[in-house]
């Protein structure tokens, strides 16, 4: 019997572990994969918009070489910090479904597994679903909604789907290797609020034709060789290797609902909660970090969610 299970080993599950172990509480963290998985799987040469005070969380000093910190830094930033708590994480451990009982609620892995515990914090983030295209050919083994690193994309030919931060990083970076760069964008023009280091760059990459970009225009189909979109020109057929869907992400909410959250609006899917606790519409469960924000995952960070673990933990404790 634990009195605190938080599901997630990202930076706001990492906080909410520091808190419960200063408050003495008997917590544990499960992770599906890795230690601040979604860190894990950014871009390999990604950098942060935030500066690394804005990071920081358990009063434990971000160091970086630059304004910036980069991904590998902030792996190695948050590794120190579990290890400097010793904070009880269990990595590989996935969790399959919930039940509740009396007031106790049962955690089963799909290990087949099952903990109990008198509260639960759901703090799973958003970067383990990506948002789908829904078009034909999306499952080709080409189609990629995570990127990685651009030397697999050297000399091919590809299509970026996407006008924010992650499309023009993507797009920049591709080019910049030797990849042939297509970019499908919905809007008339980029989304103005992409890095402002990265702007000008890719918007004079496009003005000078070294990358192509189709705007007010879609994908309508995805096929081994080629790509199809709708332009206000018409149809076009695009040769193709590879596409790089960057079209954003979300939170599971198939694994919330599971839990028994309920949403405001099918619109935001923001999920129903107490502002002042973030305590959920089930007793006994909060979410924490930019799961709080529903579909607009652009209004929450890490660096304006530090504070979840505390607000959490304060009402836990009060309430004992």
């Amino acid at each position: 019997m634990f009195d605190l299970v938080i599901i997630g080993a990202g930076p706001a599950g990492i906080a909410c572990g520091i808190e419960a172990q200063k408050a003495g509480l008997n917590y544990l963290i499960l992770e599906k994969g890795f230690l601040v998985n979604s860190l894990y799987h950014f871009p390999t040469n990604m950098t942060f918009f935030s500066t690394s005070q804005k990071l920081e969380i358990g009063d434990v000093p971000f160091i970086s070489h630059s304004d910036k910190p980069s991904r590998q830094e902030a792996l190695e930033y948050y590794r120190r910090i579990v290890e400097n708590y010793k904070l009880n994480v269990r990595f590989k451990a996935e969790v399959k479904d919930f039940s509740r009982n009396n007031g106790i609620h049962k955690i089963h892995l799909t290990s087949g597994d099952i903990f109990e515990t008198r509260h639960v914090i759901i703090a799973t983030g958003y970067y383990g679903q990506a948002r789908m295209l829904g078009v034909p050919g999306e499952d080709l083994p080409k189609v990629k909604h995570y990127y990685d690193d651009a030397h697999p994309y050297i000399g091919m030919n590809i299509l970026v789907i996407g006008a924010a931060n992650s499309a023009c990083d993507v797009a920049l970076e591709t080019w910049q290797k030797g990849a042939h760069v297509t970019m499908v964008i919905r809007e008339n023009q980029l989304y103005q609020k992409v890095k402002y280091w990265i702007l000008p760059n890719i918007e004079n990459r496009i003005k000078e034709g070294s990358i192509k970009a189709y705007f007010n225009s879609s994908v309508t189909e995805i096929k081994e060789q080629t790509v199809n979109i709708k332009t206000p020109d018409g149809e076009v057929e695009l040769d193709n290797d590879y596409v790089l869907a960057m079209t954003g992400y979300q939170p599971d909410f198939d694994f919330m609902e599971k839990a028994g959250i309920q949403f405001n609006d099918e619109e935001s899917y923001k999920p129903i909660i107490n502002p002042e606790t973030l305590e959920s519409n089930i007793e006994g469960i909060y979410l924490a970090g930019v799961v709080v924000s529903g579909r607009n995952t652009s209004e929450l960070f890490i660096e304006n969610t530090r504070n979840h673990g505390r607000i959490i933990i304060n009402h836990i404790t009060s309430t004992e």
